[in-house]
């Protein structure tokens, strides 16, 4: 299943630095992980805003929800989900 995933990220302003740079490598360090799983198919930046576009392939709901809690700054990401399906007018599902 496909899943269009937007992410922001709101890390505390009072977050000890050291602990700062620690989660951020870390966060990197799994989204590569889970981009090279397949499991994460794209990731953007959205211009102009702090946060980010992705397309997720995971079996299901539940799993979706294992990967991004997985993630180092889950705990102060905002997270919506968007359930994708194939339109009929698109090239790639035409006969």
């Amino acid at each position: 299943m496909l899943f269009h995933v937007r992410m922001e990220v709101s890390l505390p302003h009072d977050l000890d630095p050291n602990r700062r740079t620690e989660l951020v490598q870390a966060e990197r360090d799994r989204t590569l992980e889970l981009q090279r799983m397949g499991v994460w198919l794209h990731l953007w930046r959205v211009v102009g805003h702090p946060g980010s576009i992705s397309v997720f392939d995971v079996p299901s709901n539940d799993e979706l929800h294992a990967f991004l809690s997985s993630l180092p700054l889950w705990e102060f990401t905002t997270v919506e989900v968007t359930p994708l399906g194939t339109h009929s007018s698109d090239l790639a599902a035409q006969p």
